[in-house]
């Protein structure tokens, strides 16, 4: 069996996974919770595939996969989140992920994911990939999610969980002025003109 890194920043998920995967013969060669310090063990550990969680601290997990996709051993991942398949999926894949499994599926699926990846393959179930409208707001909605970059968009999800400036600023390891940026650039893609009104948006468009 491979070699896995785990990256999540929720213990007891990262508990679970490893349990699982041992049990199955995988060889977990480590776990972090945040970006900046899997970045190093990816280097570090040359693991044969990654489980990642893009919801995570100091680095978030879209940035972290096109860093990934730029070292010269590439480690297979396998996206492992509670983050709406319709709004990501797509932008995972295209960022270098090799699979996505949400959360809300049975371990079975996980585990499926994991054999079908660690043998050349791709896993991105056809469900996950169809981006279903009735999940969004409306078409008109989607277009505008659609404008956001991945930065943009996993700023804006900070916002709708109800962080700060500061927290936000302290977690991506950006400045106040630049999530300001960030705040006023998804504020005119998305038209909004409050903030309760861009959490109202993301909450019906399944941000969070």
């Amino acid at each position: 069996m491979g070699s896995v890194l785990i990256i999540d920043d929720h213990p007891v998920v990262r508990m679970a996974i490893r349990i699982l995967l041992e049990h199955e013969g995988y060889s977990i060669v480590g776990e972090t919770d945040n970006g900046v310090d899997a970045l190093q063990m990816v280097r570090d550990c040359e693991p044969d595939l990654v489980i990642l969680d893009i919801c995570i601290p100091k680095l978030d997990g879209l940035e972290l996969l096109e860093r990934l996709g730029n070292m010269p051993r590439r480690s297979r991942i396998l996206v492992l989140t509670a983050q709406s398949a319709a709004l990501f999926a797509n932008r995972c894949m295209r960022a270098g992920a090799c699979g996505y499994v949400c959360k809300q599926e049975d371990m079975s699926e996980l585990l499926s994911a994991i054999k079908a990846i660690c043998s050349g393959y791709n896993y991105f179930p056809s469900q996950a990939l169809q981006v279903d409208r009735i999940t969004f707001g409306s078409p008109l909605e989607l277009a505008q999610f659609n404008s956001l970059n991945d930065r943009e968009l996993m700023v804006l999800q900070l916002f709708a969980m109800g962080q700060t400036n500061k927290e936000i600023a302290a977690g991506m390891f950006l400045s106040n002025k630049t999530v300001s940026t960030y705040k006023k650039r998804i504020m005119q893609k998305l038209a909004t003109t409050s903030m309760s009104e861009l959490v109202d948006m993301a909450k019906r468009n399944a941000l969070i």
